[in-house]
């Protein structure tokens, strides 16, 4: 049994739905429920919604049917003034749970900052950092992820892919605005990961041509829109200087680097590690066997000084370190490897000459609790009586990566969608989310990104955190964040 902390609300399941009448004609189940949470000193009262939606092709025929938990505060007299959002998680293939339990949700999972989760049983309690208190949330699961899955003849690929995946969604969101009479409430999109590049989609597939969605806002929690500035593959030197700062920032974390240098001031070291980035390692890199090697050895030195990996060790890699080899090589000497996800966390490597980790750390470190966390939350206290496999992450593959008219190529690039969404709606705010201790979407890569030419600049708000991907297990950093995704609906 879980420790349900006493602070944490009630919530009473009024119905469990029967199942589909006839096997060949399955029915939507739905469950409904009501809770309550105190937000900003504000007891608030909702209704949950949690079931199915069925897509339908042309003709009327079910397609897919996509799980998603719906919360809809009490008291509202105009739902025109009350903005709603739509949220979810990336991968491709993973379901909301970790948005839903682990920062916007009225119930939260607690885990130890930058320590493994363990094994049950977890602690969840009252959310006091939800954002009910200034919207709606509908927490959405695509096609093969949770509960939800394709229907009929179809399959699930039918539905895997960057376009294939938007139309979907975009699908779901027409439906759910419809059902719920929302069409001229103020609409939000908070996607992390994977689920940023969803924004870009999505906001092709609802602004693109004749608009019928507008969305007021959206945030991008951890972003990749352009893979250009995070892939190290062979040629696209552009990867390695999107990556260097997020190295510096993880060598500074674990006191690699001389800090009484910088004063013991991050930002000021990061400030210096981008402008090295741009103005002397990525020339470097540009110039290749024909830089003078008095130079090289100059750029060689100043990144040892801010990546803390050795400068025969930049030398021997021609100062081009993929990922997996610094996760692997930073504090190879302890035999420990650093995260992915977040580089602040560490996991024992048995082979010591290994030039790859034997796996993320920072993500077995929470992996479990939050599917146990999930799953009870459904089935104990939502009363969703279901008892198929709930897939975390993981069941989705052969993801279609052909992005079509936004420029289709080996690299993805949703950003294009975004700056025209931007230019087209003049209400549409952008606000990006980005950990320090993120190496799989690294900030600085983000900032590439969004440097590019066709965004409305003083609407694309960049925030910062000591943390890592998930920057939101980090408690400093949950208190920033969902402070500003509050200002970004209410501002």
């Amino acid at each position: 049994m879980f420790r349900l902390l006493a602070a944490a609300a009630a919530v009473v399941t009024l119905a469990v739905p029967a199942l589909a009448q006839e096997a060949d004609t399955p029915e939507p189940r739905v469950w409904e429920s009501r809770g309550q949470v105190t937000v900003a000193g504000e007891r608030i009262r909702y209704a949950v919604t949690a079931g199915e939606t069925f897509l339908r092709d042309s003709d009327g025929n079910p397609t897919a049917s996509i799980f998603s938990t719906s919360y809809i505060a009490d008291g509202t007299s105009d739902p025109r003034t009350r903005p709603v959002a739509f949220v979810f998680n990336g991968g491709p293939g993973s379901a909301s749970l970790w948005l839903h339990m682990g920062v916007f949700g009225p119930q939260r999972l607690v885990l130890p900052d930058a320590g493994d989760d363990g094994a049950a049983p977890f602690d969840l309690v009252e959310n006091a950092y939800s954002i009910l208190d200034v919207a709606d949330l509908v927490f959405v699961d695509p096609v093969g992820t949770g509960w939800s899955r394709a229907l009929g003849d179809n399959e699930g690929s039918d539905f895997w892919g960057v376009n294939e995946d938007g139309e979907s969604l975009a699908q779901f969101i027409r439906i759910w605005l419809s059902e719920n009479q929302r069409w001229n409430s103020p609409k939000y999109l908070l996607g992390e990961s994977y689920g940023t590049l969803r924004i870009g989609s999505l906001l092709n597939q609802l602004e693109g041509g004749y608009t019928d969605v507008a969305i007021n806002g959206v945030a991008l929690i951890s972003t990749v829109l352009d893979f250009r500035f995070d892939d190290t593959s062979n040629g696209n030197d552009i990867g390695y200087v999107g990556l260097m700062p997020g190295y510096a920032a993880t060598a500074w974390y674990h006191g690699k680097v001389d800090r009484s240098a910088w004063n013991d001031d991050i930002e000021a070291f990061l400030a210096a590690a981008r402008e090295f980035a741009i103005e002397d390692y990525m020339p470097a890199l540009m110039r290749g066997v024909s830089l003078d090697p008095t130079r090289e050895a100059e750029v060689i030195a100043r990144l040892s000084d801010f990546t803390g990996l050795s400068e025969s060790f930049l030398d021997r890699a021609n100062m081009r370190v993929s990922l997996q080899r610094f996760m692997r090589e930073l504090r190879r000497n302890e035999g420990l490897s650093v995260g992915r996800l977040d580089s602040r966390y560490t996991g024992v490597e048995v082979d010591g000459i290994g030039d790859t980790p034997e796996t993320d750390p920072s993500f077995y470190g929470i992996d479990a609790s939050f599917t146990a966390s999930m799953l009870d939350y459904f089935t104990r206290t939502l009363g969703v009586d279901i008892t198929e496999y709930y897939s975390t992450i993981g069941g989705v593959s052969g993801w279609n990566w052909d992005v079509g008219s936004s420029g289709a190529n080996n690299y993805i690039n949703v950003a294009p969608w975004i700056a025209r969404a931007m230019r087209q709606n003049s209400d549409l705010e952008v606000l990006v989310q980005q950990g320090y201790y993120d190496l799989a979407t690294p900030f600085f890569a983000a900032e590439l990104m969004f440097n590019q030419p066709g965004f409305v600049q003083d609407r694309v708000h960049f925030r910062y955190y000591e943390a890592g991907h998930m920057m939101y297990i980090h408690q400093p950093s949950l208190e920033t964040m969902t402070d500003d995704v509050r200002a970004l609906i209410t501002d």
